[in-house]
């Protein structure tokens, strides 16, 4: 069991006033998030079908929650990871127009996660994707809508801490951007994880681009599906990847905390590469995969913002069990029971 127990920890707000806020932090922020993107609301599904390529794949080691379809004779079903791809097939169906895009409630379940202070069977995230030209695949378009989103969390920070007087702001007024080949050069001796860490202390909220590729110490800084972001595409700066992690440094657990997870996404180009790296060429035979090489989707640049993640932090509590409704071990309730802190 991972478990942070800050000492003398102390929920600052009470079950009452918890859940007020989480409400009022959801419905500010994801109207500051649909005004600074241009997103329109849309319904997203809970399950796909097996086979299409349309469920996130994260690492590819993830097993998915599948079921039987009784009344489609028995076809498997599987509930979602996120809905990085389904988005850009919505983006082309609804025929979206450049600069314009939508987000949805994204609810999965991930029951290969290990669970922790911010890692829950149950994935609430804002997903949102919007539709771009060949020319807004720089490195500058990029830095440009995580500056818009980190906009939107400032201000949701603002109307937590005022309405409940007992919160004080601590996030930086600007976002710090680093590539992750300059991170590790920076804290050479660290893993991806102290690098953040070592970062996200320094300037108290980090863009780290560049993540799902090897670097020159020929690992990885993360890992990400081949199919959605783009990591390998060389960028204006000269340096690859497209993509990247918001990460903030959060004083309750003295620690970092990714709060986001977006990028550009793939066109034909990085696809290819990016299969062929991962030694998953067979999915150009799959239905998501198709369109894509046959140039029927946009371009688009998209991401997923965790609802339970930004109330979590905006309400200064010290475990995602705080904020939602979960399952956790008998030892992880006692622990957090023991230091203070009430999981729902």
């Amino acid at each position: 069991m991972s478990l942070i127990l800050p000492e003398g920890y102390q929920a600052l707000l009470n079950k009452r006033q918890t859940e007020k806020g989480i409400k009022q932090i959801k419905d500010f922020f994801q109207q500051n998030l649909s005004t600074e993107l241009r997103l329109s609301r849309v319904t997203a599904p809970l399950f796909v079908l097996r086979g299409l390529g349309i469920n996130d794949d994260l690492n590819g080691v993830e097993r998915p929650v599948t079921f039987p379809v009784k009344d489609l004779g028995d076809r498997p079903a599987e509930i979602v990871h996120s809905l990085a791809k389904w988005k850009r097939l919505t983006l082309a169906q609804m025929g979206v127009k450049p600069h314009y895009g939508i987000y949805t409630d994204m609810n999965a379940v991930r029951a290969d996660e290990e669970l922790d202070n911010l890692h829950s069977l149950y994935v609430d995230q804002w997903d949102w994707e919007a539709v771009i030209e060949r020319e807004d695949r720089t490195v500058a378009h990029l830095k440009d809508v995580v500056k818009r989103i980190y906009a939107a969390i400032l201000r949701t920070e603002y109307l937590a801490c005022d309405a409940y007087e007992v919160l004080k702001p601590f996030l930086p007024q600007e976002i710090h951007f680093i590539h992750s080949e300059d991170l590790l050069a920076l804290y050479p001796d660290k893993t991806p994880k102290e690098r953040e860490d070592a970062i996200c202390e320094k300037y108290g909220a980090v863009f780290i681009i560049g993540i799902g590729g090897k670097l020159s110490n020929g690992q990885k800084h993360d890992g990400r599906a081949p199919d959605y972001d783009d990591w390998t595409t060389v960028a204006e700066d000269g340096k690859k990847g497209l993509n990247g992690d918001i990460l903030i440094w959060y004083p309750v657990l003295k620690r970092s905390f990714e709060l986001s997870s977006m990028g550009i996404r793939v066109d034909k180009k990085a696809l290819e590469l990016q299969l062929k790296l991962e030694h998953q060429e067979q999915r150009k035979e799959l239905y998501f995969h198709k369109k894509l090489l046959n140039g029927e989707l946009p371009l688009s640049i998209g991401g997923g913002i965790g609802q339970s993640r930004l109330c979590m932090v905006l309400l200064h509590k010290a475990h995602i069990g705080e904020i939602q409704a979960s399952i956790w071990s008998d030892k992880m309730r006692e622990e957090c029971a023991n230091h203070g802190i009430p999981l729902i």
